[in-house]
């Protein structure tokens, strides 16, 4: 047969189809076509034609491409445009923007202030209008695809002079501004990170008059609470009500009970969820540790958990070291450490494996990593989230059957996210594709040894691509996602 007659570009043959549904695996094709999926044979139907090029997929687990409901990537894609430590481990689709962070639109007048500088210094925040950056996203042709939400951080940062008090109402109609142009030039919607110290003073008030706008144009709510500590509860009840008075779906971002005082606490949480998602649209992310990474602020320092050092401006050499060692010899306390290695990042062993656990088995949860690419000793999450779920908490601890996991990745933050033929096998859908060994796919990263790649994964495949194929990168094929209608 001539190769210029053949069907198909790429047919996986007789693999363990996982459809990102939610539905049970079967046993067939996935024939590809350019950019898409061109057919999903069961076995026992009469074969696909011949491919350009055939993958034995005996033995193997074939499903969507994972997507990364909660990332901190929007520099890393620009810069780092390969994306080894989400590739690897079979993510195709990023979702940047979270916990009111976002590299656009915002141009700073002086350095970022935590926690804006965990995607890069000053030099990074270099676009006014959040078009020219989903332009720079195409034009770098990272390996992934990338979804992108406006931080409310970057613009409290960009339009406020001091951000310790509630915005005004001509900064309110700056950051409406710019937030609708954001939205106009295709983002996924808004993301606010209460917690933070550029966000803290915002009341509800404030965050509803540019929420309403994400309503408005479609799009979606992600928030990382005020608080996920004592008064979680109260922060769920303000993130349901801030979600309804600007009539947009929610997500709450990274949900866990932090704090040795609150573990055990998601048997309260999650039914309060569950009965507000029955009121609203309601989603929730989470990572695979009981561990959490952000930057270190000494207010938030407690002495009765371990504190990994992850970066350090002040001390480069604390990297990888925990703040109490540093403490005992310095001779001070935790948070006297703290401010010495200020501006700094760090994990928090502050979770319980129990609510880890049950977060993870709610039935409305989509994982995202939370990782950080650009600490210099990074959480292992960036590297192993993906294999962690189906690998440990999926094979071996058994927590759910291998399509729940795949769900949770793929058809589930899809359509959360709203996109289109993204997330689920079948024909007409994109060809965002992992294979990999039901039996044997595991993260190999760890706290002491954080950048290893995640083992079991063969082949991943970006828009009909191979992006990475036996532990070696392949094509860069990943687009800009832009909200449908825009």
């Amino acid at each position: 047969m001539d190769e210029l007659s053949l069907e198909y570009d790429v047919i996986f043959r007789g693999g363990q189809i996982v459809d990102g549904t939610g539905a049970p695996p079967f046993v067939g094709d996935v024939a590809v076509r350019g950019d898409k999926i061109a057919a999903v044979t069961p076995a026992g139907s009469p074969r696909a034609a011949r491919a350009r090029q055939e993958i034995d997929a005996s033995g193997q687990a074939i499903s969507p491409g994972f997507v990364d409901a909660h990332t901190h990537d929007d520099n890393a894609v620009l810069t780092m445009p390969e994306m080894t430590p989400k590739i690897s481990q079979g993510v195709t689709t990023v979702v940047v923007g979270n916990c009111g962070i976002s590299l656009a639109p915002a141009v700073l007048p002086g350095d970022p202030p935590p926690p804006l500088n965990l995607l890069g210094g000053r030099e990074c925040f270099g676009f006014a209008r959040f078009a020219d950056y989903a332009a720079a996203v195409d034009k770098t042709e990272p390996a992934v695809n990338v979804v992108a939400l406006v931080g409310h951080g970057s613009l409290r940062v960009s339009a406020m002079a001091d951000v310790s008090r509630r915005a005004d109402e001509a900064e309110i109609s700056a950051m409406q501004e710019a937030l609708a142009e954001g939205l106009d030039a295709g983002a996924a919607g808004f993301s606010t990170g209460l917690y933070y110290r550029p966000n803290r003073a915002a009341d509800m008030d404030e965050v509803v008059c540019l929420v309403e706008l994400v309503g408005k144009a479609g799009g979606v709510y992600a928030t990382h609470m005020r608080d996920e500590h004592v008064h979680v509860l109260a922060s769920l009840d303000e993130s349901f009500e801030t979600a309804r008075r600007g009539k947009v779906p929610l997500v709450i971002s990274h949900h866990k009970c932090a704090g040795r005082e609150n573990w055990g606490r998601s048997v309260e949480t999650l039914p309060v969820i569950a009965a507000a998602a029955e009121k609203q649209p309601v989603g929730l992310d989470a990572y695979p540790y009981a561990a959490g990474s952000t930057v270190l602020d000494s207010d938030h320092v407690a002495e009765d958990i371990p504190i990994m050092i992850t970066w350090s401006e002040a001390v480069p050499e604390a990297s990888g070291r925990y703040l109490g060692d540093l403490a005992k010899a310095w001779g001070c306390d935790q948070r006297e450490a703290a401010r010495r290695l200020d501006p700094a990042g760090a994990i928090f062993f502050q979770m319980a494996e129990e609510d880890v656990r049950r977060i993870l088995a709610f039935p409305g949860t989509m994982i995202g990593s939370d990782g950080l690419p650009h600490d210099k000793h990074p959480h292992p999450r960036l590297w192993g989230t993906f294999a962690r779920v189906i690998g440990h908490y999926g094979r071996e601890v058994g927590l759910f059957p291998l399509e729940v996991a795949v769900h949770k990745m793929t058809g589930l933050p899809a359509q959360r996210f709203g996109l289109s033929e993204r997330g689920v096998l079948r024909e007409g859908a994109y060809a965002d594709l992992v294979m990999f060994d039901p039996a044997a796919i595991i993260d190999a990263a760890t706290f002491e040894a954080p950048a290893r790649p995640a083992l079991g994964i063969s082949v991943v495949m970006v828009n009909g691509s191979v992006a990475w194929r036996d532990g070696m990168a392949g094509a860069r094929a990943g687009r800009f996602l832009r909200r449908a209608g825009t």
